[in-house]
Parts: structure tokens; C-alpha cells; sequence
């Protein structure tokens, strides 16, 4: 699909780009979301690291 190049093409790109950067936005934010789950998988404890190998 091309986008023709007048006002209407400009509105069309504005409007495809507001939606994709809502997506990027809402898929960064759950990757933050998740951060303290994935902590929490990988979690380590101090006895572990005092002991040695």
C-alpha cells in the first residue's frame, strides 16, 4: 500500500505512527513490569556466594 503524498497521506502516516509508538511505548513498560519476577527467578543467596566453590 502507498501512502500518496498530500494531506491526507500525512494524516494516514500520523495516525499509523501514534498507534506503533503506543505499542512500543506499552511493550517497554512490560518489560519493566516484569524486571522483579525475573529477579526474583534468578535469585541468589549469601550463603551460597560466602561459601566458596
Amino acid at each position: 500500500m502507498t501512502v500518496p503524498d498530500t494531506m491526507e497521506g500525512a494524516i494516514i502516516l500520523s495516525i499509523i505512527d501514534f498507534f506503533l509508538s503506543i505499542a512500543i511505548i506499552w511493550g517497554i513498560s512490560l518489560v519493566l513490569y516484569l524486571f522483579p519476577y525475573l529477579n526474583k527467578l534468578g535469585k541468589v543467596s549469601d550463603e551460597h556466594l560466602k561459601g566458596g566453590h
